[in-house]
């Protein structure tokens, strides 16, 4: 008998962190909630990194995720931006993994690609596609809706990332 798989997808950002938890159980999807984690942008780094950890550490605990995807870092033009940024998806990277949970890592255009169809999708486009694959879906930012998508991404290719982990984990004991 097979059950549902209960996953949490992250959408990384140091003033606003999308969570969207789906299950899946083979190709149904279904929706089970989504929000987003904020940190106030007057404190010192270090404490809004604590505010995104306590946050999504709400969120799983209440949730009970199986498996997480979080989204790649892409580089932008302001070194500054991205290092941030960088150190918020350490939180959303970390967070999971004190909870026994695999994360998987999906680039932003695999995502939009896998939700979209297109891997140069629009802000508006995902959150239309996501309504259509989740019906009950509801969120109130971008980044819960981004959050959605990733989660729906691991659902299409948790197997592959299952199987790649695998082999990579073979590898390195064999080396």
């Amino acid at each position: 008998m097979m059950h549902p798989i209960r996953i949490l997808g992250i959408d990384p950002g140091l003033r606003r962190t999308g969570w969207g938890l789906i299950e899946a159980l083979g190709n149904r999807l279904t929706f089970v909630a989504a929000g987003t984690v904020t940190s106030d942008d007057k404190r010192e780094l270090a404490a809004r990194l604590v505010q995104l950890h306590d946050g999504l550490q709400k969120v799983i605990d209440e949730n009970a995720p199986q498996e997480a995807a979080v989204e790649l870092t892409f580089v932008n033009k302001d070194a500054g931006a991205t290092l941030k940024l960088g150190q918020a998806r350490g939180i959303a990277l970390l967070v999971p993994s004190l909870h026994g949970l695999e994360v998987a890592e999906y680039a932003p255009n695999l995502v939009k690609k896998t939700v979209v169809g297109t891997g140069h999708a629009e802000k508006d486009q995902i959150r239309h596609m996501v309504k259509i694959l989740l019906p009950k879906a509801q969120f109130d930012t971008d980044d819960a809706a981004d959050a959605l998508a990733i989660a729906i991404c691991h659902a299409h290719h948790r197997k592959t990332s299952a199987v790649r982990a695998k082999a990579e984990a073979l590898a390195r004991g064999a080396a």
